[in-house]
């Protein structure tokens, strides 16, 4: 993916990087937990919101794009934690393709009545 390369003053948002880790549970279920791998600075910016329909409740979907530098243990699944909400990364890719960089993009899905 290609992009503006940030300046590394740009990075002004303090997030949480979590892993997914599932399991198998005895009893046929799977439990589900995230770990946290590291607190990073980055810069998040928030594209437009959509509506959705999730169950029988109106959703709103908010997309974010969170750049911060290159990881490669990030992936589909895991999470970032910005200001008291969780994004689940969707895509994490390397920026311009030099391994400085690091692009997710993210949802966050909150459920309103």
């Amino acid at each position: 993916m290609s992009g503006e390369t940030p300046a590394i003053g740009g990075l002004r948002d303090r997030v949480q990087l979590f892993r997914k880790n599932q399991t198998l549970e005895p009893e046929g279920g799977q439990s589900i937990l995230f770990v946290p791998l590291a607190t990073v600075w980055a810069r998040v910016h928030a594209r437009p919101a959509g509506r959705d329909g999730f169950a029988d409740a109106r959703g709103t979907g908010a997309t974010h794009s969170v750049t911060l530098r290159h990881r490669s243990d990030l992936g589909p699944g895991d999470r970032i934690a910005w200001r008291g909400r969780a994004l689940e990364v969707l895509s994490a890719e390397d920026l311009n393709d030099r391994r400085a960089y690091t692009i997710c993009t993210c949802a966050e899905a909150r459920v309103t009545a």
